[in-house]
């Protein structure tokens, strides 16, 4: 009797158990899984954007129920390739551990669709600018022709910005009109007299020749586009300078997708109304003197700039190609405490992401940003293009580089070569583990 008593107890707790597990809902589409599309994943995922497919409608988005899982439960979606818990940013595109939840739960229930009304008003996106209507904006003249294969090289464009005066930026954003080809864009500053690439025509499309002496990797970045980067919008009181007579520079990364496209972008820029307080800069710890050997793994490549006066950090990009394989920028302080700013352990060439600061920090005068990369050149890589190549720095997808850019804020009346100041060249990569 005892026994029964006993089995009969665990029959009805598991009973109730299995009750109870019935008893949560599966989530539905339109009222748990849409809005977590809504914040996350339809600024690329709609028509016109890089994302292959629309997650708008519930007919879209039921057919990718069981991937959509699986790639958010690995953290490859949405694309946020900071390590948690190494500095803190804005717009972090990282799922919180109920949004994955609730999009597992509704794959493994056969992905219901729910009651219609209980879906969120349809998110609103700007099919035009961003950041507003530009005060300037400069076009791309000819069209870009994009084959429906092959790997691109990557094309620049020098464009004449026509300014009379120097002009403070505070917001600017590049436009490509076909977002489904268009890797990144890259928009560097030219200043009068520079004679970088001064042997190109302004307004023709052109591949800088290797090894002629054409590379600028000092060149000031004024904005870059990436699919999911926000527009490069400055607070009040922050602009970037852009003097009179300068030139844009547009370097293109284009990715053939089955399909011959042609892509127009154009460049907004809007102007501060007033001197603001402080100048934000573009300048970069980077390496262009490495040597990867083939059939290595863990090829370590260091880099590294110290400010010469006090500055505040606003953002970080790093910047590697098919073989890079984690970045990590660390601040050494005046008083030798080391801080990780920002780390990276799984770098994805496919997304060039911009990490803009919470808050921005303070760099004293004699900081020194240190950057670590490493490279993956074995066969175990699958971006690999070929594993029995000695790699050096070089602008194509299958040669390297290896750039952390740094975006600072000083005194918008203070030489910038007062902050930067003289650099020691960078040291040849290291291998190591």
């Amino acid at each position: 009797m005892r026994s029964f008593t006993l089995a009969a107890r665990w029959a009805v707790t598991l009973v109730g158990a299995a009750l109870s597990a019935r008893a949560v809902p599966v989530p539905t589409f339109h009222k748990d899984v849409l809005p977590i599309l809504q914040r996350h994943c339809q600024p690329c995922h709609r028509s016109g954007e890089a994302a292959p497919m629309a997650f708008i409608h519930y007919a879209q988005v039921r057919p990718w129920a069981r991937a959509i899982k699986q790639s958010v439960v690995a953290r490859k979606m949405p694309p946020w390739l900071a390590e948690a818990g190494t500095g803190e940013f804005q717009q972090e595109h990282r799922l919180s551990s109920a949004e994955v939840a609730t999009l597992a739960a509704w794959a493994d229930g056969g992905a219901p669709a729910g009651n219609s009304g209980d879906a969120p008003p349809p998110a609103q996106f700007s099919s035009g600018w961003t950041i507003g209507q530009p005060d300037l904006v400069l076009d791309v003249p000819p069209a870009m022709e994009l084959p429906a294969a092959g790997t691109a090289e990557y094309i620049y464009l020098i464009i004449p910005t026509g300014l009379k005066q120097d002009r403070w930026v505070q917001r600017a954003e590049v436009h490509p009109s076909d977002r489904t080809v268009t890797h990144q864009v890259l928009a560097f500053l030219r200043p009068p007299g520079s004679p970088w690439l001064a042997n190109y025509e302004p307004g023709v499309p052109f591949v800088p020749k290797r090894g002629g002496g054409d590379s600028n990797d000092t060149a000031e970045l004024l904005v870059a586009y990436a699919p999911g980067r926000p527009a490069a919008v400055l607070p009040g009181g922050q602009a970037r300078l852009v003097q009179a007579g300068s030139d844009v520079v547009l370097q293109f990364h284009y990715t053939a997708n089955a399909k011959a496209s042609m892509d127009r972008t154009q460049l907004g820029l809007i102007f501060s109304p007033a001197l603001p307080q402080q100048r934000v800069m573009t300048i970069a710890a980077s390496n262009t003197r490495f040597v990867i050997p083939p059939q290595t793994d863990n090829h370590r490549v260091d880099a590294q700039i110290t400010l010469q006066h006090d500055a505040e950090l606003v953002s970080m990009m790093p910047h590697l190609h098919l073989r890079g394989k984690d970045f990590e920028y660390r601040a050494v302080y005046p008083s030798g405490m080391t801080e990780t700013l920002l780390r990276v352990p799984k770098f994805d060439f496919n997304w060039q992401l911009h990490y803009n600061l919470a808050r921005p920090k303070l760099l004293p005068r004699g900081t020194r940003i240190e950057c670590t990369a490493h490279f993956d050149n074995s066969a175990n890589n699958p971006a690999n293009p070929d594993p029995q190549a000695e790699v050096t720095w070089g602008r194509r997808s299958s040669e390297e580089m290896m750039i952390g850019w740094l975006d600072v804020a000083f005194p918008a009346t203070l030489d910038p070569a007062k902050v930067i100041g003289p650099e020691k060249k960078a040291r040849p990569g290291k291998a190591g583990r």
